[in-house]
């Protein structure tokens, strides 16, 4: 049996919503992305800004949160439907918007996402630091001026 850090499991309520949201972002991108009606595309997108707006706020950067619903979701999206809208574009299926590049485009976002995926894990398997008091904490800067 392999010991585990203190503190990753069970994990924690916002961290559950935070991989729920994660896993709605991921989930509608990928809609988005294989949909073949325009509107359902922008209206996917919409999901997918609303569950990255949703992650900022649990990671309680709530400036970005509005900025990402404000900016992308009330602006660009509604361009893009107007967009589409108004140049008549195609409302149904379109089998023009497919290309034949499907594998291609897959197998080079799979290679991207493995990547990384890698460099992350890579670059912070040693980052967590147990912030238990009087463990693991170094004396802040400047705390020595301050002792007498």
């Amino acid at each position: 049996m392999t010991p585990q850090a203190p503190g990753l499991w069970p994990p924690s309520g916002p961290e559950i919503v935070f991989l729920l949201l994660g896993a709605v972002a991921v989930g509608s991108a990928l809609l988005v992305v294989t949909t073949r009606q325009l509107v359902h595309a922008a209206l996917w997108l919409v999901v997918c800004f609303g569950a990255l707006a949703g992650g900022y706020l649990v990671l309680t950067a709530e400036f970005v949160a509005w900025v990402q619903v404000l900016i992308y979701v009330g602006a660009v999206v509604v361009l893009l439907l107007f967009g589409i809208m108004l140049t008549r574009a195609p409302i149904g299926p379109s089998a023009g918007l497919d290309s034949g590049n499907r594998w291609a485009a897959a197998l080079v976002a799979v290679a991207t996402a493995a990547v990384l995926v890698t460099v992350v894990i890579t670059g912070f398997r040693s980052a967590y630091a147990p912030l238990q008091p009087g463990q693991g904490a170094a004396e802040p800067l400047g705390a020595s001026v301050f002792r007498t």
